[in-house]
């Protein structure tokens, strides 16, 4: 199998994932492309779903629950087509939305995903394309053919652009399955039939060709051959390609049943793939149609197919659920057709054009025969295909440069090479070297540039240079392309191209030298170094260079121009960071520009740069604006505006002062008041009003009003006024204006202003006594001072004043104006005249007010007359007037009934105690009925009123007279009856008043009034309205009266009246009066409801013998339970409406018999399904089960399934039995069965059933039954579903039957349908029942299981050893570990345990282990400790193990850890292992390995020691942190003289040598002395030494200190001696030189390699004569001193 060419293999079973076999089909499964497969799956509970599986993570199934004819999903986006009857739907499943939606109008027998924008639909007479985008509609492509009609559409295709068609169907003819294939050309129209099974196209690329051609693959298989097809339908822009065809071979075996069902192309192979209906697939190439294999794949039917884009492969589903996968094997499909196939031509093609292994030794021995025969252009196309570099290498390029030309003038083999390779496709590195040598040296460029344009040339930096020689544009092509990124930017360098620098620079991640780059061009280019520059700092990835060595480098140039330009376009925006760079712009300009520093400072683009510098710089050019913009000194302000104050514009000025504090902006406007005020006032005045929300208005009021400059205060307030509030603020204005002489303007804000004072304003205008009074009256009317206005004209004789106002300004307050001059005792006359000047503008009513509260009324008689003659409406008016004629008795009762227009409610109410008839004629003119009722009840004139009420006919009126508050209510009934409505002959208000009476519940009084109406009265005798109210009011009060009023009356309403006598409880009067005008059916009724006399009734119904009757009859003895005598009349009446009815009572009063008369009368006159199947039940209850039967085998539309039911919960099972045999209703048939006892029928009825529901029944009677062998076929069919299976076990285990269930579960097993849950539920058992098995089960199937319930049944049995198998193969490595260390007796193991602890997350777990072990696995401990070393916090670890007292036992640990890990903790515990064990040697190696722990401590703790080398180890370890006064202590008491001489040494401390001297010779070791002096010979002073030599008499001691002391002072002098003299002469020699430099020197600026321009325009001068030889010097003299002290290791 390893050296087949193709890789098969199985990417899903399907049934694994839960699919069931009855969905797996061609109409239920399908599979546009690799990515999904969709299934539309119906469940045994008749539920249908769609299946998605995304192949890419089958695990992850997405099932929707929806019913739909059809499913099919889109091959790359989730997006889910529906097929719902007709309704075709587009739904993307991500976004849980409809896309579009399209009702078919015919129906769709196929549909097909032909791209992912493009579905197929197709139908029985045409085909269309639905586009997923948009809400276009279906698009009618072309018509079906005539032979494609009556046969099955199984696929559909295109081609890539969708101009060529194809569609596939089978049908049976004569036997066997036949092809009809439809190809359709988009762009001609037609159509063409062609017999065949499978279609499909390609897109072929020819040799040579740059455009491919479509071909057209066909396979076809009929009676007399079987054959595969490829044609060309659309031509590209190679060579024609020839038809090719290949017999087909099918096994004998398989007969005439197979047949092509798919094909799939692989544009990359060329290989066609095609699958047969039984499973064979055979693998053809395209352009040979030759077979390159044939194999049988599947021994289940193929039926779906799909091309594998990942593997170029195709991809199948069969009837078992297999999703198979074919696809070329590279490493073996060429060695394949060589070997097996023979097929030298066809390997050595595919491999060409694949770059397949396999075929070398072919290409290769190929090539060299047709060399050697001299046919180089075939060896050439050989070389030329080949793949790699088998052929294609310098070595194949030198054997056809050493063939000579042909002498006829033919290309040389050479060229013919380099022609096929260019033919073919791109040249290699080599190829492309050797080719464009020979070219370059003949001149011929161009076909260079086309080489490169057209791509054939692989670009190398060998290429760059060979071309570089000949053309630099070309080698910089070339240097781009091969990434030689030195060579490209060199070359852009000479050419000026800096620009290109940058954009090749980030394309290849290269940094150059930007600033040598620039420093180079800037003398040459200013302008172009400066817009190299600015794209180098605006790069968009950062600058590229500092911004401020820019600046610098152009300033040393004088580039004034071009430093300005560049920093003006390189801050383009305003940042903190530019601080610097926006200084510098400022001051070149302000320097060398000003105008153009200004400029930029108007634009205020920049606001970081030094504004202090900036400012100074400013006024010394002369910007006194942009100075005082920039200065915040009030010192500095004042100057600038004292020097050039006129010299600024006043507008800046006015902006200026808003940069101001407001103390100092208010400090100047002052002294620009007090210095000139005429010139500053407006200024002043501006500055006040465009900062006025920065002062107080009150400071700048004063501020005016100190120099009274009103003129000013007026200006200001006239601006701020506008959006003031403050009544201040007003008030000023106004009193401004006035001083100012604005006399309109103090009007104006009077009028229109509403905040200024009014009081004060008042008062300050009648102080100031102007000209005109118009303002102070403005004031006084808008705040209604009109009494003070009126005392204040009138005492002042400014009479003409008072006229004015109340003629023209404000007439409506004539009225106020009249009031105050009645209280200053003005003339009448005056009055009059004023009053009559006003006519009709004054309010009368307020004039009357006033006036007539001074008791002055009659004075406005002639006005108020005056006003009627002009048609004066108004009510004061005329209520005035009516006053003034009731007080003169001027025949007010005539004006009181003709006036119209006088209020009646005033007049009236004024009356009162005057008139109280004059009160009742204005009340009643006004139908003031409240008060007309309360002046007649007061004044008793009840007649008035009862007449008054009859007119009025109003209910609320009389509710109220009639009301039991009323003390007159009997008065005025009394007149009423008595006077007021015998003396009417107007109807509606005698029904009026009735109604008023009925309403106020007055039935006696009622009564009364009706029967002087109606019996005595003649003018309403025979009404009937009136006769029934008189029969109902004595129904109400007096039933007495109402059989003599019903003998008597004969027009009243007979029905109306026997309803209200029901309701009033007189049922023999109602039942009377339905006698008298014959209505039976009430009379009945009333029989029946009401008196409740059936034998009555019965009587009543022979008697009158109506159908009706009975009717009501039946029904009635049906609610009284008397259900025979009740059909018996509804037999009588005929009667079936009621049969639901009849049917209840029936069946609750259990007689049947008579139901199945009354139901057969019923199904004479209609054929209800309700009627048929009670009749059905009838018979069932009366056990008239043959009879039963023959009725329900007739014609019938009984619910037979309900009537079933109904006879199941009746426990009548052979009737149901009987009836669910009748409509194969096999489920509610098994249940009769199990009622009746009999389970084999019952299961062979579930069969039939296959209902999870009814094997759950039978199940559970089996169960009960202990009928095992049955239980457990019906188990079978329930364990498959998951959601049954945990209900099933429940089942058995609550009966105790545990290894029935769990051999139940161990049949399942095997099934093909066996689910997660199965596995987990008999894993769960062998937990609870048979331990012994769970581990097995565990391991057997780990992969199936629900592995956290499991784990749960474990824990519940405290099963360890499997509950920690199930953790670590779980991953939950802590639950794990944590099982092993509770439960270590059962659970743990040390090679388990050392396996799973690196595993764990909790890194606390790694202590609680090393406790564990330490307490029960102690031996261990070290083991474990290696295996957490890398994870484990070893301070804390060892914490751990100290404190509970087995750090010895770690020892091995602790050692192997300090070697990997520097950790204090460690150290410090095997520091202190060492001292228990008194282990000085391992301490010290320690202490030098391991400087990591508390090293003092250890010092403090070894320098007690009595030990001798840990004392001394204490002092090393003193002087290792420079505690060298501690550790020569030490070492002097253990008297380790020499430890203590070497520590002095290292501590380089004079004293401290000085103090170890003195005790040397305190203690007489005088060698010590001397070897002390030896060692610190560079820290003692010699007068130290000698001091103490002479002193202690030990000279001789000191004196090799001495000698060595002596030569070395004189080797030092002579050393400097030496020095002082080479220095002298040197000295001389460089005046020297300098002096002659001086006078023969001339610098030459045209030297390009020494000078200004080699240097970037620095000028490059001769080095400073000695500057080089001083610091040379120098550093001779400090390496001669070095040399010097290390000689002796001292001075």
């Amino acid at each position: 199998m390893s050296n087949l060419p193709i890789v098969f293999k199985e990417v899903l079973q399907l049934t694994n994932l839960g699919i069931g076999q009855q969905s797996i089909g061609f109409a239920t499964l399908t599979m546009e492309s690799e990515k999904y497969i969709c299934i539309r799956e119906t469940t045994p509970d008749e539920n249908n779903n769609v299946v998605i599986i995304d192949t890419d993570n089958p695990s992850q199934i997405l099932r929707k629950q929806i019913k739909a004819d059809a499913a099919i999903m889109n091959p790359k986006e989730p997006i889910l087509a529906l097929k719902v009857g007709s309704l075709i739907q587009l739904i993307s499943i991500e976004q849980k939305m409809k896309l579009k939606s399209y009702q078919m109008a015919e129906n769709l027998e196929f549909w097909k995903w032909i791209s992912p924008n493009i579905l197929a639909l197709v139908t029985p007479t045409a085909v269309y394309h639905w586009a997923k985008e948009g809400t276009s509609e279906p698009v009618k492509m072309f018509d079906r053919h005539p032979h494609l009609q009556n046969t099955q559409i199984i696929n559909y295709r295109s081609d890539s652009t969708q101009q060529w068609l194809v569609l596939v169907a089978i049908h049976q003819v004569d036997g066997h399955v036949a092809g009809r294939i439809q190809l359709y050309s988009v762009e001609k129209s037609i159509s063409q039939s062609i017999e065949g099974h499978a279609a499909c196209f390609a897109n072929y690329m020819a040799p040579g060709a740059t455009r491919p051609s479509i071909l057209f693959a066909i396979s076809s298989r009929t009676p007399a051959a079987s054959k595969v097809l490829v044609l060309e339908v659309s031509k590209g822009d190679g060579p024609n390609f020839v038809k090719k065809s290949s017999d087909v071979f099918y096994p004998p075996d398989v007969g005439a049943n197979d047949f092509p069902v798919a094909m799939q192309i692989s544009d990359k192979y060329e290989v066609i793939y095609m699958i047969t209906k039984l499973g064979y697939i055979h693998l053809f190439d395209l352009s040979t149609a030759s077979l390159i294999y044939r194999n049988r794949i599947s021994s289940e039917s193929i039926f779906v197919t799909s091309f594998q884009e990942t593997t170029n492969g195709i991809v199948c589903v069969n009837r078992k659920g297999q999703v198979l996968s074919v696809s070329i094997d590279d490493n073996n499909i060429i060695p394949y057709i060589c070997n097996v196939l023979n097929n030298y031509d066809l390997a050595i093609s595919m491999a060409s054009k694949n770059n397949l292994p396999g075929a070398e030794g072919l290409l290769q021995g190929q090539f060299e025969r047709l060399f050697a025969q001299g046919q180089y252009k075939e060896a050439a196309k050989v070389a030329a295909d080949s793949p790699g570099t088998i052929l294609r290498n310098l070595q194949t390029i030198q054997r056809f440069q050493a063939v000579q030309a042909p002498p006829n003038g033919q290309p040389s083999p050479l060229l013919q090479y380099f022609g096929m390779l260019l033919e073919k496709g791109k040249l290699n590195k080599v190829e492309s070297l050797e080719l464009v040598r020979p070219v370059l040296q003949q001149g011929k460029k161009q076909f260079l540039e086309k080489w490169l344009t057209d791509d054939k040339l692989e670009c190398s930096e060998q290429l760059g240079d060979e071309v570089r020689q000949h053309d630099r544009k070309l080698a910089l092509s070339i240097y781009y392309r091969s990434g030689s990124s030195d060579k490209a930017i060199a070359l852009y360098a000479e050419a000026g191209e800096y620009d290109k620098i940058i954009a090749y620079s980030k394309k290849i991640n290269y940094t150059p030298d930007y600033m040598f780059l620039l420093t180079r061009l800037a003398p040459i280019n200013p302008a172009g170094a400066t817009e190299f520059a600015i794209k180098l700092v605006k790069d968009e990835n950062g600058p590229l260079v500092d911004p401020l060595q820019v600046v610098e480098l152009f300033s040393s140039r004088n580039l004034i121009g071009e430093t300005s330009s560049f920093l003006f376009s390189i801050l383009t925006e305003n940042r903190p960071q530019d601080a610097n760079l926006q200084t510098k712009l400022l001051e070149l300009n302000l320097i060398h520009a000003p105008q153009t520093a200004d400029q930029i400072m108007g634009s205020q683009k920049f606001t970081h740069y030094n504004r202090v510098r900036i400012g100074n710089l400013c006024e010394k050019a002369g910007l006194y604006q942009r100075a005082l913009e920039h200065y915040t000194d009030l010192t500095d302000i004042k100057r600038v505006l004292t020097v050039a104050g006129s010299m600024v514009n006043q507008e800046f000025l006015v902006s200026y002062f808003g940069t101001i504090n407001p103390e100092d902006r208010m400090e100047c406007m002052r002294d620009f008041l007090r210095t000139n005020p005429r010139q500053y006032l407006q200024l002043v005045v501006a500055v006040a009003i465009r900062y006025t929300d920065d002062f107080t208005p009150e400071s700048i009021i004063q501020m005016f009003e100190n120099f009274r400059l009103f003129e000013g205060l007026y200006l200001y307030l006239t601006q701020i006024v506008v959006t003031s509030q403050s009544p201040e603020v007003h008030f000023k204005y106004i009193e401004a204006a006035a001083k100012s002489g604005q006399i309109k303007e103090v009007e104006r804000m009077c009028r229109d202003s509403n905040y200024y004072d009014p009081e004060k304003t008042r008062d300050f205008l009648k102080e100031a006594k102007l000209s005109d009074q118009l303002p102070l009256i403005i004031v006084c009317d808008r705040y209604q001072f009109i009494s003070d206005l009126t005392s204040y004209l009138y005492k002042n004789n400014l009479n003409k004043y008072i006229e004015v106002y109340v003629q023209k300004i404000n007439p409506a307050n004539t009225p106020m104006v009249v009031g105050a001059l009645l209280d200053l005792d003005c003339q009448e006359d005056y009055l009059r005249n004023l009053i009559a000047s006003v006519r009709n503008m004054c309010p009368a009513d307020t004039l009357v007010e006033q006036v007539e509260k001074r008791n002055r009324l009659k004075l406005l008689l002639p006005w108020l007359e005056a006003r009627v003659s002009e048609s004066n409406i108004e009510p004061a008016v005329h209520n005035a007037l009516a006053k003034v004629y009731i007080d003169s008795n001027k025949n007010p009762e005539a004006f009181l009934i003709h006036d119209q227009f006088y209020d009646s409610k005033v007049v009236g109410k004024y009356c009162e105690k005057r008139d109280p008839y004059l009160s009742f004629v204005a009340y009643k003119r006004g139908l003031c009925d409240y008060e007309l009722i309360e002046v007649t009840n007061k004044n008793a004139l009840f007649k008035n009123q009862a007449r008054y009420l009859v007119e009025r006919q109003d209910q609320d009126l009389w509710a109220y007279v009639l009301s039991d508050q009323n003390e007159y209510k009997r008065s005025l009934i009394d007149q009423v009856v008595q006077t007021a409505l015998p003396e009417t002959t107007n109807a509606q208000e005698v029904a009026s008043t009735v109604q008023a009476f009925m309403d106020a519940d007055l039935p006696n009084e009622l009564i009364e009034l009706l029967e002087k109406i109606v019996i005595e009265g003649k003018e309403f005798r025979t009404a009937t309205e009136l006769q029934n109210l008189l029969v109902l009011t004595a129904i109400r009060a007096d039933k007495s009266r109402v059989m003599d009023y019903i003998n008597k009356l004969e027009n009243f309403d007979g029905s109306r009246i026997a309803t209200v006598a029901i309701e009033g409880g007189l049922f023999e009067e109602a039942f009377f009066i339905y006698k008298k005008f014959g209505f039976n059916v009430e009379a009945i009724d009333v029989l029946l409801n009401n008196i409740n006399s059936i034998e009555r009734a019965y009587d009543f119904a022979d008697r009158v013998n109506q159908i009706e009757v009975y009717s009501k009859l039946g029904s009635a003895q049906l609610r009284a339970d008397m259900v025979k005598e009740s059909i018996e009349s509804f037999i009588k009446a005929n009667e079936i409406d009621k049969y639901q009815e009849v049917i209840t009572a029936a069946e609750r009063a259990n007689c049947y018999e008579e139901l199945v008369k009354f139901l057969q009368m019923c199904r004479k006159k209609i054929k209800e399904p309700v009627i048929e199947s009670e009749l059905i039940y009838s018979y069932a209850k009366i056990d008239k089960l043959a009879e039963m039967e023959d009725f329900i085998n007739s014609p019938n539309s009984a619910h037979i399934q309900v009537v079933g039911d109904r006879c199941f919960d009746a426990g009548l099972f052979e009737a149901a039995k009987i009836l669910f045999t009748n409509i194969s209703n096999f489920s509610r048939l098994t249940s009769c069965l199990v009622k009746l006892g009999q389970f084999q029928q019952a299961v062979d009825s579930a069969r039939k059933a296959n209902s999870t529901k009814t094997w759950k029944e039978v199940s559970a009677a089996c169960i009960d039954a202990k009928e095992f062998r049955l239980a457990q076929v019906c188990g079978l069919f329930i364990i498959v579903h998951g959601d049954e299976l945990e209900e099933l076990i429940k089942q058995y285990e609550d009966r105790g039957y545990f290894n029935e269930l769990i051999s139940l579960l161990e049949s399942g097993l095997a099934s093909e349908r066996a689910h997660v849950g199965m596995f987990t539920e008999l894993a769960t058992l062998y937990s609870k029942y048979k331990e012994e098995k769970l581990m097995e089960h565990l391991k057997l199937y780990y992969s199936r299981l629900n592995v956290p319930k499991v784990i749960k049944a474990c824990q519940a049995n405290q099963q360890w050893p499997e509950l920690t198998y199930l953790y670590i193969h779980y991953d939950e490595h802590d639950n794990a570990v944590n099982t092993m260390i509770n439960h270590s007796i059962e659970a743990w193991d040390h090679t388990l345990f050392k396996e799973t602890i690196p595993k764990v997350a909790k890194l606390d777990l790694y202590y609680t282990a090393i406790q564990f072990y330490l307490e029960e696995q102690p031996l261990l401990i070290n083991d474990l400790l290696t295996v957490m070393s890398p994870r484990i916090e070893h301070a804390r670890a060892v914490n751990l193990i100290r404190s509970l007292g087995h750090l010895p036992l770690v020892k091995p640990y602790l050692v192997s850890a300090a070697e990997q890990h520097n950790v204090a903790a460690i150290n410090e515990a095997l520091n202190e292992l060492y001292v228990e064990e008194e282990d000085y040697e391992s301490l010290r190696a320690s202490i030098d390995a391991n400087a990591n722990f508390g090293t003092i401590a250890l010092a403090q703790k070894l320098e007690k020691h009595e030990l001798l080398e840990f004392r001394r180890i204490a002092a090393y370890l003193y002087k290792k942190n420079n505690r060298w006064a501690q550790s020569v202590e030490l070492s002097k008491k253990d008297r380790l003289y020499k430890d203590a001489i070497q520590s002095a040494a290292d501590s380089k401390n004079p004293a401290l040598t000085e103090e170890l001297l003195n005790f040397f010779v305190e203690e007489s070791n005088h060698a010590a002395f001397a070897a002390c002096l030896y060692t610190c010979y560079d820290f003692v002073k010699p007068d130290v030494v000698l001091e103490l030599a002479w002193r202690n008499n030990i000279i001789n001691h000191a004196f090799p200190y001495i000698i060595q002391y002596v030569k070395e002072i004189n080797t030092n002098v002579s050393t400097l001696m030496d020095d002082l003299k080479a220095r002298q002469k040197k000295s001389e020699e460089e005046k020297e030189q300098q002096h002659i430099e001086a006078t023969t020197y001339q610098p030459d600026f045209n030297n390009l390699s020494y000078g200004y321009a080699a240097t970037g325009g620095m000028l490059a001068l001769p080095p400073a004569t000695g500057m080089y030889n001083q610091q040379q010097q120098q550093q001779f003299n400090t390496q001669s001193y070095n040399n010097n002290y290390n000689q002796y290791g001292g001075f």
